[in-house]
């Protein structure tokens, strides 16, 4: 007779997010579990492109592959995941909000299993945590909010993100693009949700060649679907060096830790830049720097807060996107003179609205 094995009491499975900047901002509850339990290991599950990010996160034992796509169905694929967890763990939180991702938990067994109501999750979830309407959009503060709710009226008590750099590699990545350490400006063109949250290519080839004429060597960032953007910019300034699609995102965390700044969209690599701490400044049109701003001291924010935005599209529903299209590259430069000298191109520094900095 085969005897399922006994749960151990201690261990917690993650079920994560999809996006890389939620992964990202999923850390602060990875961090409060491990300081409310330091004996429990921590496991998370995700799609496979985010755990180069999972791995780098100290308070993570292992980071599980999910066997089917973002957004995938596949119950009895699902099911057949979850049995394979089966007696592993004594609690789980579900970060994301949909029906399927709590169908995991419930399939593997697990005794508790903590989450958001989101799409009526009664019964897959048996520990549904209260959710105030005015914090729904604040992700970082939900997540670190399942285990610990004062977060939601003591924003002190959140837990920044903070993620590992491989030394070793880093070096190893600086050699190969023939870079130095704190010699080059990092720019990320890209944003996974849609064109409503790019900063037109002319603004980021401004700001490039800003930095070239200062001597500072400029690299662009991003997966082979900004490739189009970074090809844009090169073609308005020359010599940046474009390594959009030939880098892995564990490679990406080491290179954005050597920067010696980072400029990006409100993306996940804007995340990643806050979590290891470089000057970075994040640039917000369709989204709200006071839900998901990057978490760090030396990181910047700059938006127009136009009455039509934050409108929360993919698209602009407007067809003029007003909010990145008139966002001057000046107004960036001025929020990186304050950290780093850098003046934009008439040689002046403004005063940059700093709400929603940290």
């Amino acid at each position: 007779m085969t005897r399922t094995p006994m749960t151990r009491t201690k261990d917690i499975l993650i079920i994560g997010p999809s996006w890389i900047g939620d992964m990202v901002m999923a850390q602060a509850l990875f961090r409060q579990l491990k300081r409310d339990t330091p004996d429990s290991a921590i496991d998370v599950t995700a799609p496979a492109w985010a755990l180069g990010v999972i791995e780098r996160m100290p308070e993570v034992r292992r980071a599980i592959a999910m066997p089917f796509g973002h957004g995938e169905t596949r119950f009895i694929d699902r099911w057949t995941f979850g049995r394979s967890l089966k007696g592993q763990y004594a609690r789980a939180y579900v970060l994301p909000g949909s029906w399927k991702s709590a169908f995991i938990p419930f399939a593997a067994r697990i005794a508790t299993r903590i989450g958001y109501l989101k799409e009526q999750r009664w019964g897959l979830l048996n520990h549904i945590v209260p959710l105030p309407k005015s914090q729904k959009k604040k992700t970082m503060a939900t997540y670190q909010a399942l285990a610990d709710q004062t977060v939601f009226g003591d924003s002190e008590r959140l837990l920044r993100p903070a993620l590992r750099v491989d030394p070793v590699n880093q070096d190893m990545l600086l050699r190969r693009y023939g870079l130095t350490a704190g010699g080059y400006a990092a720019l990320m063109p890209g944003a996974e949700y849609g064109p409503a949250k790019r900063w037109p290519a002319r603004h980021f080839a401004s700001v490039a060649e800003t930095f070239t004429k200062s001597g500072v060597t400029v690299i662009l960032m991003g997966s082979q679907k900004d490739s189009a953007a970074a090809a844009d910019i090169k073609t308005i300034a020359p010599d940046v060096i474009d390594l959009t699609g030939q880098t892995i995102i564990t490679d990406v965390i080491d290179l954005i830790a050597a920067a010696r700044c980072v400029v990006a969209n409100d993306s996940g690599l804007l995340h990643i830049a806050a979590a290891v701490g470089v000057p970075v400044v994040g640039i917000y049109g369709s989204t709200s720097a006071q839900h998901t701003p990057p978490q760090s001291e030396t990181a910047f924010t700059v938006s127009l807060n136009l009455p039509c935005s934050p409108c929360g599209k993919r698209v602009c529903p407007l067809g003029h996107l007003d909010c990145l299209e008139k966002l001057e590259p000046e107004r960036v430069l001025a929020a990186l003179s304050d950290r780093l000298g850098v003046k934009g191109s008439s040689g002046t520094s403004q005063t940059e609205d700093r709400s929603g900095c940290i």
